[in-house]
């Protein structure tokens, strides 16, 4: 390190990745602060704030490394820029990620601007991904444990938006981070995971979303418009879902499983189909609004493409139409392509960008056009 050690603040959340984050950075001979972001305001049934067991954990986890630490409030950009649209897309019929948009526009902007008030040189955070930096082009790389790769989060992000950003999490495995957990002592060291969409958590999916968006009970159809059955609330069920339909003894059917096909909002209809789902996959995608981090190779070239984190990549080709957006065909269809979900892009090692699935489609029902 040079003699005036170089600051980093690191995205404090409670969880293990963030503080053995903190904790090889201090090491490495960093100056380190702790920023935790409270980002969603809301108190449970014995009134105490939703986040404050993550607040509490974040001030152990700080004294136990000896880091100075802050607490800021973006929970107004965090209304304002995420969840408003989480909320119109779901009424749309959609199923957004959130967590996407959060990483853009709080994470990486308000939170890094807060951070250069506070001195920084550089941010970091416990993401798992790495970066690659080529004079004024920064790349997003995928993550050496491929199973907790994060680059599905951060697509939305831009290059210069990953400038002075360390991600020290990037080239190890989940098992390794908990043994240096273990290591430095941290409290959170076998803290368990957290699941789910960031300001929801543990809660119940359907009641926190009946608070912001009317439901109304409405039918269950077949796509020739037989009614098998009544839902409760057309904007909690996701395509391909099995579970929860509340159908499966339908005298009607044939004994197999139902699974939900599509959604009809402006009819309140709720559409399944049984038995094989062969309907359910689709030869690509269209998005919307693509971001690409760094330029692409060509205006049309083979690739990898996610359509939801975790998902093992898939070989691709994309295409760059006159509008921007990107139009992606597999080389094996796909199951139940979300629309309002992102599809991600790779080209090695590098995550390109992604964009909104607007749409997917099938070549043989396009060359029958």
């Amino acid at each position: 390190m040079d003699e005036k050690k170089k600051r980093v603040v690191v995205g404090m959340s409670g969880g293990v990745d963030s503080a053995v984050a903190a904790a090889l950075l201090k090491e490495q001979g960093f100056d380190v602060v702790g920023l935790y972001m409270s980002n969603w305001k809301e108190t449970d049934l014995s009134g105490c704030c939703t986040g404050e067991q993550d607040w509490t954990d974040v001030r152990y986890i700080c004294d136990k490394i000896d880091i100075p630490y802050y607490s800021v409030d973006f929970s107004e950009q965090y209304m304002n820029n995420v969840f408003k649209l989480f909320v119109d897309e779901y009424k749309k019929g959609r199923t957004p990620n959130p967590d996407v948009l959060c990483n853009r526009e709080v994470k990486f902007g308000p939170f890094a601007d807060f951070a250069r008030e506070l001195g920084a040189d550089y941010i970091a955070t416990g993401h798992y991904c790495r970066i690659r930096h080529d004079g004024d082009t920064h790349y997003l790389l995928r993550a050496k444990d491929d199973n907790k790769d994060q680059t599905y989060f951060l697509n939305q992000v831009s290059s210069y938006q990953l400038r002075d950003v360390l991600f020290p999490l990037g080239d190890m495995t989940k098992p390794e981070v908990r043994e240096l957990a273990l290591k430095f002592d941290i409290p959170v060291a076998k803290k368990k995971d957290s699941t789910g969409i960031c300001f929801i958590g543990e809660r119940n999916f359907r009641q926190f979303l009946s608070q912001y968006i009317p439901m109304k009970d409405g039918d269950i159809v077949t796509q020739d418009g037989k009614v098998v059955g009544r839902h409760h609330g057309v904007y909690f069920y996701t395509l391909g879902q099995r579970r929860g339909l509340g159908i499966g003894g339908s005298a009607d059917g044939n004994g197999e499983r139902w699974f939900v096909l599509g959604k009809d909002v402006a009819k309140n209809l709720l559409i399944v189909s049984q038995g094989e789902d062969d309907v359910l996959f689709k030869d690509g995608l269209v998005t919307e609004g693509f971001n690409f981090i760094t330029p692409p190779p060509a205006k049309e070239f083979d690739c990898e493409v996610r359509i939801k984190h975790r998902q093992p990549l898939q070989k691709a080709r994309a295409e760059i139409l006159e509008n921007g957006d990107v139009r992606i065909v597999f080389e094996q269809k796909q199951r139940a392509i979300a629309e309002g979900q992102y599809a991600v892009v790779y080209y090695g090692e590098i995550c390109l960008g992604g964009g909104v699935i607007n749409h997917s489609f099938d070549l043989q029902a396009q060359n029958s056009l």
